[in-house]
């Protein structure tokens, strides 16, 4: 156990990267007296206590490159976890909960896939584990959720919950590129070299798991959650998608299907009058979906150091401050992958006769419905784009039918199967 220092938090931090010296900025521009940071823990320690912002740290807080000496420091009260991943940074947490130390992390792959036991470690060591900032930056969904919502019966959360994603679809509504704003998103720091957890939508769906835990009291896991890549919308996708009165979002979802969860995470084509489509920029937003309280929307800044560390010094100062989070229990159920909804079909073909009567007729063969077929002008025979959309059909009956689609010999690109968002009111009964 850390020798207490009365009134004084001492934070370990681990990690001193954007969100670190962020988290050192915030905390600094505070004037906190009772909370200070001792020891920080990073690789290439001599670089880092060099930085131009490591000027907000205090001169005597001790640098090191051996994480032992943070985690079993004496004078280190609570374990602040800015690194990421899940090893060895799972095994290191759990040797400061067994320490007696408190932690506050940002790490949602660890909380999404560790966090049941991690949290069950914590209270048995009668200590707290937050993770206000492993969701949306700044904008306080989770204690939002935990203490705020937890009177009322959730029934669905939906939303945008990677700051990156909506910075590269809300810059393509505006005519971008999808690989020159992808660039500009990686410059401005918002995507990684490798930007597939980003894109490929690993990032949010762990982050829909969390939430998950939170507002429908389920635990699912991350490799339960279908993902679609945002990497094959362009531009003309923005183009049918104003035609049908939408733009084009990252959505995470989640609802409460019986005893299972309906979870999906991808692009889906969101109406203009919903408050999802109103998020721009690296802006999140979630809406929770209530039984009693109806529909409640969280928004603000997802991405970037200072939001990210606003939440974290929150958790901080709830540790300083003695104040514990509400535990809501959770049970693991099954995950459903299989959406009924409306949706948007893109192809580009070689154009020839008998083109629409063979897709109308594979999406027979598996009892969907076509709603409608649109078609822009000024496209050559030798690729043209069209688009076909849906009644509300089960995703795993259309899978089928694209499947079909995608080996008839016009096809010069594997359709793209987008879901029509639908708002409407949670079950009430």
């Amino acid at each position: 156990m850390p020798v207490k220092v009365e009134n004084v938090l001492r934070v370990g931090l681990l990690g001193f990267g954007t969100v670190g010296s962020s988290f050192a900025e915030v905390l600094a521009a505070s004037g906190a007296q009772d909370v200070r940071i001792t020891r920080i823990f990073n690789r290439g320690v001599e670089r880092k206590r060099s930085h131009e912002r490591a000027k907000f740290v205090p001169a005597d807080a001790a640098w090191t490159e051996r994480v032992e000496e943070v985690l079993e420091a004496e004078d280190v009260d609570v374990i602040v976890e800015l690194m990421g991943g899940l090893d060895p940074i799972e095994g290191w947490l759990r040797s400061a909960l067994n320490a007696g130390k408190h932690v506050v992390t940002a790490n949602k792959q660890l909380i999404a896939y560790r966090g049941a036991s991690l949290f069950e470690l914590a209270a048995s060591k009668k200590v707290q584990l937050l993770y206000g900032a492993a969701v949306a930056g700044g904008v306080p969904v989770i204690p939002g959720m935990s203490q705020g919502l937890s009177g009322d019966q959730i029934k669905r959360i939906s939303g945008i919950v990677n700051g990156t994603c909506n910075f590269i679809l809300s810059s393509m509504e505006n005519g971008a590129d999808y690989a020159e704003v992808l660039k500009t998103a990686q410059e401005l720091g918002y995507a990684e070299a490798n930007p597939s957890a980003d894109v490929d939508g690993f990032d949010a769906r762990a982050k829909l798991c969390i939430l998950s835990r939170i507002a429908l009291h389920t635990e699912i896991n991350p490799d339960d959650v279908p993902a679609q890549t945002i990497s094959q919308v362009s531009a003309i996708d923005f183009a049918y998608a104003k035609e049908l009165g939408c733009t084009v979002r990252q959505v995470s979802r989640a609802q409460l299907d019986g005893d299972k969860v309906s979870a999906r995470v991808g692009p889906m084509l969101v109406p203009k009058n919903s408050p999802i489509a109103w998020s721009h920029g690296t802006q999140n937003m979630v809406v929770t979906s209530g039984r009693f309280g109806g529909d409640v929307v969280f928004s603000g800044h997802g991405a970037g150091g200072h939001p990210t560390a606003v939440a974290v010094m929150s958790d901080v100062r709830a540790v300083a401050e003695d104040s514990h989070a509400v535990r809501l229990p959770a049970k693991k159920v099954e995950v459903s992958g299989n959406v009924v909804a409306p949706y948007y079909l893109r192809f580009v073909v070689a154009d020839r006769p008998g083109i629409v009567a063979a897709i109308a007729g594979a999406l027979a063969k598996f009892e969907v419905n076509i709603d409608s077929i649109l078609q822009h002008r000024g496209f050559g025979g030798d690729r043209l784009p069209f688009v076909v959309t849906t009644e509300p059909c089960n995703s795993g009956t259309l899978d089928k039918a694209v499947a079909e689609m995608a080996k008839m010999d016009f096809m010069l690109e594997p359709p793209l199967c987008l879901q029509i968002l639908v708002v409407d009111d949670p079950d009430t009964d």
